[in-house]
């Protein structure tokens, strides 16, 4: 049957692949790599070369996927988000059908962890569900954003004995509080870290994680944010793109002797 790895590569450095993540690709004949347009080659070019370091050459083909656009003028975000899922998995499902033989295995190379604010693997379980094209999948952690971002500014994620949220830029934005709790912001477009009136609030945040281009900026939020603003957009002009993450967290509290 044929066998579809989803593979964490990591969050930018290309060091950060496991080896657990380099065993599975020697598996893999045949890699499914999305190009998301000129503007994003840098994410292709990643992916291609974490091939070209690790595998042996001749041994695989990459098979480029033109990632479909999604609808970002309506306010239906969910019904969008489902429609360009529901183009993707058509998109997969053709060529996992075409380009892996009956006993072959294909592999999709996934920037930091398939679990976090990836849609591989929620479209992967879909496909497996239908069963159009037969096949098993198999899941590789990686390194995520969260971890590389704490790393480089050489925080813990937690403090003693304390949550954490994991949240979208759009939904800090529609509610704009820590409850209580630090707050680690993925797929923030619009600096929702704005919208935070509490001025005891501290920021910790990064841009291009692990690669060449790591910006990384932290302080009080009050008196940070503005810089943060500026430097995200200079930098997404020069790139043409960005992925950025932040932490928001109280000052530290008082840890138990």
């Amino acid at each position: 049957m044929r066998k579809i790895l989803i593979i964490g590569i990591g969050a930018g450095h290309p060091d950060y692949i496991t080896i657990q993540a380099i065993e599975a690709m020697k598996r893999a004949q045949v890699f499914f790599v999305t190009d998301k347009g000129a503007a994003k080659a840098d994410l292709v070019r990643a992916r291609t070369e974490i091939c070209e370091r690790h595998l042996p050459a001749n041994s695989y083909r990459i098979v480029t996927i033109q990632d479909p656009e999604r609808d970002r003028t309506t306010p239906a975000y969910e019904a969008a988000v489902n429609d360009w899922h529901e183009q993707r998995r058509a998109i997969y499902e053709r060529l996992i059908a075409a380009e892996l033989g009956p006993d072959d295995c294909g592999a999709f190379l996934v920037w930091g962890d398939p679990s976090l604010y990836d849609s591989t693997l929620r479209i992967v379980q879909q496909m497996a569900a239908r069963a159009t094209v037969p096949f098993e999948f198999e899941v590789i952690p990686g390194i995520t954003a969260i971890q590389a971002l704490t790393a480089r500014h050489r925080i813990p994620l937690n403090d003693i004995g304390e949550s954490v949220r994991i949240t979208t830029g759009r939904q800090l934005a529609a509610a704009p509080s820590l409850d209580g709790e630090d707050v680690v912001v993925m797929l923030d477009g619009a600096c929702a870290f704005k919208t935070i009136v509490d001025s005891n609030v501290d920021i910790y945040w990064g841009a291009y994680l692990g690669t060449e281009d790591e910006i990384l900026l932290s302080g009080e939020l009050s008196s940070t944010a503005e810089k943060i603003e500026q430097v995200r957009a200079a930098a997404r002009e020069r790139k043409g793109w960005i992925m950025d993450t932040y932490l928001l967290r109280r000052p530290a509290r008082k840890q138990p002797q």
